[in-house]
């Protein structure tokens, strides 16, 4: 890649790095503690509370995976490596980067990866 479009992918990087740093913030308010006290709600309103509680840490769970993987992807970057398949060295084709920046796998390493776990 040349340092003009790797300063692209840089930008953009850093920009749904910033958006996922923002949405965990957010997030995080809905991971607190559910109330259990009995006297101040009933079972189901309790149960609701924990329900949305698991889908609130495990919606914060997916946006920290995906914070990790962005910032290794500014840190390929960095390191020059960006757009290079690390399973196999070869250039990871523009369209898969464009529909997922932090892509660490061109499409025959990706696909040859989900066969194996399939298998």
């Amino acid at each position: 890649m040349t340092s003009n479009s790797l300063a692209t992918w840089r930008v953009r990087l850093q920009a749904e790095l910033a958006s996922q740093r923002e949405a965990i913030a957010q997030r995080s308010a809905g991971t607190d503690v559910v109330e259990l006290d009995q006297s101040s709600m009933g079972r189901v309103s309790r149960m609701d509370a924990m329900q949305q509680q698991a889908m609130a840490q495990a919606t914060l769970q997916r946006l920290r995976t995906r914070q990790r993987k962005l910032e290794a992807a500014l840190n390929r970057v960095d390191a020059g490596s960006y757009g290079l398949c690390c399973q196999c060295q070869e250039t990871i084709e523009p369209e898969r980067l464009q529909a997922d920046a932090a892509a660490v796998f061109c499409s025959a390493c990706a696909e040859l990866a989900a066969d194996q776990g399939r298998g």
